[in-house]
């Protein structure tokens, strides 16, 4: 039961982990083409920084989601697992 347990949370890490790094890749990709077009299109007007900083403000807040839910894993959440038991236990 445990193993099942550990093995489940090992799974969603992977799973997050992968969906972070799509997540940059199709950023990298995106915004290249982006830069490729301003420059090739219109290149008197710089416009493809805007698309980047608001995604890219995005895609940091992913990261950071991701870094937290990270460190919460493991004796952190075994721990706050047996309180939230203890505390229901008595009522």
């Amino acid at each position: 039961m445990a193993d099942d347990r550990e093995y489940e949370r090992a799974k969603a890490r992977v799973r997050a982990r992968r969906e972070l790094y799509i997540h940059a890749s199709i950023y990298l990709v995106v915004n290249a083409m982006l830069f490729l077009l301003n420059v090739f299109a219109t290149p008197g007007h710089w416009w493809f920084y805007w698309p980047l900083f608001g995604w890219g403000m995005g895609l940091a807040s992913h990261a950071v989601a991701y870094s937290f839910a990270s460190r919460e894993g493991g004796e952190a959440e075994e721990a706050a697992i047996r309180r939230e038991m203890e505390r229901h236990a008595h009522v």
